[in-house]
């Protein structure tokens, strides 16, 4: 993000603040008010809450959760809230902070029954050794992008059930019912995304950004290069043909894309490689169809597994 992007940011983060105190306080309804940041989250939160929640995203499924449009909807969102889910490891860093302290809500404060951090309890991957923003967008806690791997999502599933269970007691046998339900079809669906994947087992990947190292690493995917020099620094000529370069010696064939990255540059990677640009996102929603964290699963490995087998 440039210098003029983030003072353009801070004024419309400014003037949404002045309309906090104007906030009216509304009666306290039967359904807990969730926010997630991120549609994965939410979808996760409404397996779980079910009938005792209302769930909103912050984010929208084709947005870079790097950089959501903030908006003064957001703070009115936030204030009425009881509880918030962030998937933490700085992923929200830009934007999150600003909307918390503009929205004055003490339920969503650190700490609180009605916070939840995605990333605790996560094992988080490429954790610096050092910080050197000469070396990009790096996170200093660690990658963010883990909800794209099943087993974190279960970790993520039961600190929300126990989370809401703390703010609404009385419908804590509900949330261990759904969790019990989301965990069991989770493990279910899983062991089919295994079978899917399994003979790709060590095939040879390119991706835009470091977002899909989870993925590979849980279904033994090889990330070869990125599109990206550095995270979040755009290609060069230069380091596009040291790509194209790695892929024919390496024989590799599948250039994974999110909605908001260049597809043109994946396009022009793709014709000079022979490659397949598979279409895919981290987000329900993003594309039909894949509502839930269930059925974006199924597209992501289905489309992939479309691709690796087409390559091979």
């Amino acid at each position: 993000m440039t210098i003029n992007m983030n003072r353009n940011w801070m004024y419309r983060i400014a003037a949404a603040a002045l309309l906090a105190p104007m906030i009216a306080a509304v009666p306290s309804a039967k359904k807990l008010n969730v926010v997630a940041t991120t549609p994965d989250l939410a979808s996760i939160a409404r397996a779980i809450g079910g009938d005792a929640v209302d769930v909103k995203s912050l984010a929208k499924p084709t947005e870079d959760a790097h950089f959501v449009d903030a908006k003064p909807s957001h703070i009115v969102t936030l204030n009425r809230a009881d509880v918030l889910i962030e998937g933490g490891a700085e992923l929200e860093l830009g934007w999150l902070p600003p909307l918390l302290e503009s929205a004055r809500n003490d339920k969503l404060a650190s700490g609180a029954p009605g916070r939840i951090l995605a990333s605790q309890g996560v094992r988080l991957l490429e954790i610096p050794t050092s910080f050197d923003r000469a070396r990009g967008d790096v996170h200093a806690l660690g990658n963010p992008h883990f909800l794209i791997d099943p087993v974190n999502v279960r970790i993520i599933a039961g600190q929300i059930a126990a989370h809401l269970s703390q703010v609404q007691p009385e419908s804590a046998p509900l949330f261990a019912a759904n969790l019990k339900a989301f965990t069991a079809t989770l493990d279910a669906k899983m062991a089919e995304w295994q079978k899917t994947l399994a003979p790709y087992r060590g095939a040879k990947i390119v991706t835009y950004h470091k977002d899909f190292t989870y993925l590979a690493e849980r279904f033994k995917l090889d990330v070869i290069e990125t599109l990206e020099p550095k995270p979040g620094i755009a290609p060069s000529p230069a380091h596009l043909a040291q790509v194209i370069t790695a892929m024919k010696t390496q024989n590799s064939h599948v250039i994974l894309v999110q909605p908001f990255q260049n597809r043109k540059t994946a396009e022009t990677v793709a014709r000079q490689t022979g490659a397949t640009i598979v279409d895919i996102a981290q987000q329900p929603g993003a594309f039909p169809n894949t509502d839930s964290y269930f059925q974006l699963m199924d597209h992501v490995v289905g489309a992939l597994a479309a691709a690796l087998a087409g390559g091979k």
